[in-house]
C-alpha cells in the first residue's frame, strides 16, 4: 500500500534504489546499513519519490551477491520497478531499535553543534565518516579569519579522549579539540 507521508527530521536515511533485478518487480539497493543486509529488517520504507515521501511495504528481500534486492508492494513488473530507480530509502527514527547507553545513531549526531572543551564554536556536524580505525566527524563551520569562507574539520570520534560529551538536548558535542587544527 502506497501512502503519502511528510518529510520529518525523524527520517533516516538507509540507503537508495540503484537498479532493476529480473522482470518480477524486484529492485537493486545500495544500502548503507552494517552489514548491508541489515536494510530488509525494516519495514515500511519511505521512498522519495518526485519530492515526497512514500510508504512501501516490503515483501521480500535478500542478499545478492556484494548488494541486496529487494521486492516491494504495488512492483509487480519491471516497468513498475524502473519508476522507483533513484530513490531515496528512509524509514522513522521510532522504527530503529534503541541505541545503548552512550550509543548513538550518526542521524542524531547529525545538525549537533560542535564546541571545545574551552568554549570555542567549532561549527556543525554536517556528515560522518568511518575509516575503519575510528569513525570521523565531518564539522562545518564559517571561519572569521579566512574572509568569511566554510572551513571544514575532521575530527575523530573517539570517547573519552577527543569525544567529551553529547547532548541531544541542548544539540550540542563538546570535544577536547585544538581549534586551529
Amino acid at each position: 500500500m502506497v501512502s503519502k507521508a511528510q518529510p520529518t527530521p525523524e527520517m533516516v536515511l538507509l540507503g537508495r534504489i540503484s537498479g532493476l533485478f529480473g522482470v518480477k518487480g524486484w529492485v537493486r539497493i545500495h544500502s548503507d546499513t552494517e552489514p548491508r543486509e541489515n536494510i530488509l529488517k525494516y519495514s515500511p520504507w519511505y521512498l522519495q519519490q518526485h519530492g515526497e515521501w512514500q510508504s512501501h511495504e516490503l515483501l521480500a528481500g535478500q542478499r545478492h551477491g556484494k548488494g541486496v534486492v529487494a521486492h516491494l508492494d504495488n512492483c509487480p513488473d519491471r516497468d513498475s520497478a524502473a519508476k522507483l530507480v533513484g530513490c531515496k530509502i528512509a524509514i522513522r527514527h521510532a522504527q530503529l531499535p534503541d541505541a545503548g547507553e552512550n550509543e548513538f545513531y550518526w542521524s542524531e549526531l547529525k545538525g549537533l553543534r560542535v564546541v571545545t572543551t574551552g568554549g570555542t564554536e567549532l561549527g556543525e556536524v554536517t556528515s560522518l565518516m568511518e575509516t575503519g580505525a575510528n569513525d570521523v566527524l565531518v564539522v562545518l563551520a564559517s571561519d572569521e579569519d579566512s574572509g568569511g569562507k566554510k572551513r571544514e574539520r575532521l575530527i575523530p570520534y573517539i570517547r573519552e579522549q577527543v569525544i567529551k560529551s553529547v547532548d541531544l538536548e541542548t544539540g550540542t558535542l563538546v570535544v577536547d579539540w585544538d581549534p586551529d587544527f
